[in-house]
């Protein structure tokens, strides 16, 4: 009799369903025979590779040979200089999905309670359960974070709270005030991971920005990344920043090298691109506004977005109209693992990609 190899894993892992990333271009060109494949399934920057990223990562080819620096010195200064806070107070990971991960590594025990609201990005309960936490979902208010049912489910078993700002799949927002009044109510003891994947694309008055209440709040971990705004997707890098005594846990359970060569040269050069950031920032805008106009147009409901995506209430079993949609060659994300059945999430992309996904939307559901 073969060994039952399933069995022998951890408990949380056991029954863990793994992440499903967005459909890739070259697997439905090879699933349909298509050649001319528009992807708006996962937050990419449409704009593609900064020219003073790619710049920096042809310079790094040579230096393939030998290992990155481990400790990501350069990238952590920039970083540092660039917003306001300690080198040693940054963690870095190969994306920011790594970070989050290393937290719950570093600080969950069997048994411990993880807080997240419903409809919140769907790495939290995987990390939640791969280490055999207990997780916590509060229930979602207008497709956001319901912070008074967050805060009136801590207990003594609380360990960490997620919170995305924006949310990732709904795009809502926490204003400053809602969020400061909620951290206010946290006991020290339990950590705050605060989730700006998004931060670069608001625009809002009263949108907060984490960094700045981390001297306030030294159980606030807050996390971000170089795979939307800063177009960097494909090379993985991310990073927290935090209380130093917390860094210096997280880099007890980080592997040494996360982050590669072309990785950290490409991410500190992007730093510098701030023209790049604006026309990213500039083009989701009007492609936001696109789509909102369009979809009011057509009677399609939506969930109003501050981030560089939106998330369309179809009233129906999404998965045909999804599906419809990739015979026409365009790939949106369906949401049905996060409970949102009759949903689609829609990247902004270029004016040309996000004209050929609405045609493609409306051709599908007058399919449906």
């Amino acid at each position: 009799m073969s060994c039952d190899f399933i069995a022998l894993a951890t408990d949380g892992v056991q029954n863990l369903n793994p992440y499903l990333p967005g459909k890739p271009p070259e697997e439905l060109e090879r699933e349909l025979g298509l050649t001319d494949v528009v992807k708006l399934a996962s937050n990419e920057n449409p704009l593609g590779l900064s020219p003073k990223a790619e710049a920096a990562i042809n310079s790094g080819l040579k230096g393939l040979a030998l290992y990155p620096d481990s400790g990501g010195y350069r990238l952590k200064q920039k970083l540092a200089e660039k917003f306001g806070f300690l080198a040693d107070q940054v963690t870095l990971g190969n994306g920011s999905n790594d970070v989050l991960e290393l937290i719950a590594r570093a600080y969950l025990r069997p048994g411990d309670e993880v807080i997240y609201s419903e409809y919140a990005f769907v790495v939290y309960p995987l990390v939640t359960q791969a280490t055999n936490a207990t997780p916590v979902v509060t229930p979602a208010k207008e497709w956001g974070h319901d912070l008074d049912a967050m805060a009136a489910a801590i207990t003594n078993q609380t360990r960490i709270i997620f919170i995305a700002n924006p949310n990732n799949p709904t795009g809502t927002w926490l204003t400053k005030a809602e969020l400061t009044a909620f951290l206010d109510k946290v006991p020290e003891n339990v950590l705050v991971v605060l989730d700006e994947a998004y931060t670069e694309y608001v625009s809002e008055a009263e949108f907060p920005d984490g960094l700045d209440l981390l001297g306030s709040y030294p159980n606030l971990i807050v996390t971000r990344t170089f795979s939307k705004a800063y177009g960097l997707a494909g090379l993985r890098v991310g990073y927290a920043v935090a209380d130093q005594a917390i860094t210096n846990v997280l880099s007890r359970v980080r592997q040494p090298f996360n982050v590669n060569s072309l990785a950290l040269l490409a991410a500190e050069a992007v730093l510098d691109d701030q023209d790049y950031i604006e026309r990213a920032v500039g083009l989701n805008s009007e492609g936001m506004a696109f789509f909102e106009e369009e979809l009011t147009k057509h009677g399609l409901e939506y969930i109003a977005s501050v981030g560089n995506f939106i998330t369309v209430d179809l009233k129906q079993d999404a998965l045909p109209v999804y599906q419809s949609m990739l015979e026409q060659g365009v790939i949106v994300r369906p949401v049905g693992n996060y409970a949102m059945p009759a949903h689609l999430r829609i990247s902004i992309g270029l004016p040309e990609e996000n004209k050929r996904c609405m045609q493609a939307l409306l051709n599908a559901v007058d399919k449906s």
